[in-house]
């Protein structure tokens, strides 16, 4: 019958977790990032290759890179975790994160004319309502009694 190896001590063990940090890269460069052992985004720095991206590159990027961090984070945890057993909730989600796969980018090229881009000026479309009629002191206010208004 094999040894279980020896439990770690619970303040070394706490203190490599809260240490953990992954940092990822896009293939390109544009994106690097960090997290933490949780996954939670520590560090992100974008470089000037963003310009010549669209919103949507960039989005997909920057998600990319997200989840490889995230993994990366995943399996480190997952090691230090793992002489205390496989099983178990915290077990199953980082196993969970290590096979997440996002969904692919929405096919938007960049030539291609996007509408939703595109910020305009519409105040001058619709003429504002008037303002709701209501009381125009504070006695006529109160005198109203109480208000069974939704926002109350």
């Amino acid at each position: 019958m094999t040894e279980q190896p020896p439990k770690p001590d619970r303040e070394t063990l706490l203190g490599e977790l809260a240490a953990l940090s992954a940092t990822a890269t896009s293939a390109d460069g544009a994106v690097s990032l960090s997290v933490n052992t949780d996954g939670v985004l520590t560090r992100l720095r974008l470089t000037d290759a963003v310009s010549r991206m669209s919103p949507d590159e960039i989005a997909d990027a920057v998600l990319r890179t997200y989840v490889e961090a995230q993994r990366d984070s995943a399996k480190r945890t997952g090691q230090l975790l793992a002489p205390l057993g496989s099983g178990g909730y915290l077990m199953d989600r980082l196993r969970w994160r290590v096979q997440f796969e996002p969904a692919p980018p929405p096919a938007v090229t960049r030539h291609e004319e996007r509408t939703d881009a595109v910020l305009k000026d519409r105040s001058e479309d619709v003429t504002p309502a008037a303002p709701p009629p209501g009381p125009t002191a504070d006695d006529d206010f109160y005198r109203q009694g109480p208000r069974m208004d939704q926002a109350w």
